[in-house]
C-alpha cells in the first residue's frame, strides 16, 4: 500500500497565533515538533495498517517544518516547493492507494479557526462553483481527478464538519475548535493517539467509498483584500474582473482552476 500524507500546521492541536506559525519566532519550534508528531503518528498508523511506502509533502509555508529524523524510515519527505501546481499535493498521482491531510484548517472566509485562510494571506476568500473553497477542497479535487481516495483529514472542527458534507466516510479527527481569536485544543499527545488509531483504522477498510467525485464544470472566484491585487491578475488568460476586488474563471477542466489558482494566489 502506497500512501500520500498531505501536512499543514494552522490544524495541528495549540496552534493559535500567527507567530506560532512563522519560522524564527519564539514558539514556533514547539508547533514545528507538534506538526513532525501528528504526521509521526499518521504514519505509524498507515503501517499498522500494512503501508510499505510512504509519501509526505511538507505543505506549510517554507516547506522545511518537518524533523524528518522522527519519521519511520519508509516516510519520503517532500521539503521546500518545486513550483508545480499541484502544490500542497506535489507529487501525488495514480500509483497512490490513498491520501491524507493532516493540520489543516478551516477557509478564509470561515470563522472556525483563527488561523483561517486559503492559500494566501492577500485573499479574502476563494470560491468554487459560488461555495468557500478550503485547501482542502482545491487538493481534495486534485485527488478526484487522479482517482485517489481521501482516507482522512485531522484539523479544526469547522474543516472536519465541511469534509464530511463533501464525503461521510472520509475519517475526521478534530484536534482543535476555534471561538473568535481563541482555539479549544486535545491534549497533544491525545491528537497524536486519534490520529494513529483512525488512520490505521480507515486504511483498514474498502476505500472504494472514499473517493470524491468531480464537478462537471467549474467557475472559480478570488477575491483579494487590495484592490489592485484584482487589477493586476485580471489579465491572466480567461479571467474577468467581476468587481473591484474580484476575478472570476469558468472551465470545464479542473485543472485549468488548478493552475489557475497557482498563479493567481
Amino acid at each position: 500500500m502506497k500512501i500520500f500524507i498531505s501536512a499543514d500546521i494552522e490544524g495541528v492541536s495549540g496552534s493559535t497565533a500567527w507567530d506560532e506559525t512563522e519560522r524564527g519566532n519564539e514558539l514556533y519550534d514547539y508547533f514545528a515538533n507538534q506538526m513532525t508528531l501528528e504526521v509521526k503518528a499518521a504514519c505509524e498508523g498507515a503501517n499498522e495498517a500494512g503501508a510499505k511506502e510512504i509519501v509526505i509533502k511538507d505543505a506549510h509555508s517554507s516547506g522545511r517544518n518537518i524533523d524528518h529524523r522522527k519519521l519511520p524510515k519508509n516516510a519520503k519527505l517532500i521539503r521546500s516547493w518545486a513550483g508545480h501546481p499541484f502544490s500542497m499535493a506535489e507529487e501525488l498521482d495514480d500509483t497512490f492507494d490513498a491520501i491524507i491531510f493532516i493540520g489543516y484548517h478551516s477557509a478564509a472566509g470561515r470563522d472556525t479557526n483563527p488561523l483561517s485562510h486559503t492559500m494566501n494571506t492577500s485573499l479574502d476568500c476563494i470560491k468554487l462553483n459560488n461555495q468557500i473553497a478550503s485547501e482542502f477542497l482545491l487538493h481534495a479535487y486534485i485527488a478526484a481527478y487522479l482517482d485517489v481516495p481521501i482516507a482522512l483529514l485531522s484539523g479544526d472542527a469547522g474543516l472536519c464538519e465541511e469534509v464530511k458534507e463533501l464525503n461521510e466516510n472520509i475519517k475526521t479527527i478534530a484536534v482543535k475548535e476555534g471561538k473568535g481569536n481563541s482555539t479549544i485544543n486535545l491534549h497533544p499527545e491525545l491528537a497524536c493517539d486519534l490520529i494513529k488509531q483512525g488512520v490505521k483504522e480507515i486504511l483498514s477498510k474498502d476505500l472504494s467509498y472514499n473517493r470524491i467525485e468531480l464537478p462537471k464544470s467549474f467557475i472559480l472566484e478570488m477575491r483579494y483584500r487590495e484592490h489592485k491585487d484584482a487589477y493586476k491578475r485580471q489579465f491572466y488568460p480567461g479571467v474577468i474582473k467581476t468587481d473591484e476586488n474580484t476575478i472570476s474563471l469558468k472551465s470545464n477542466d479542473y485543472m485549468d482552476i488548478v493552475k489557475a489558482v497557482h498563479f493567481l494566489a
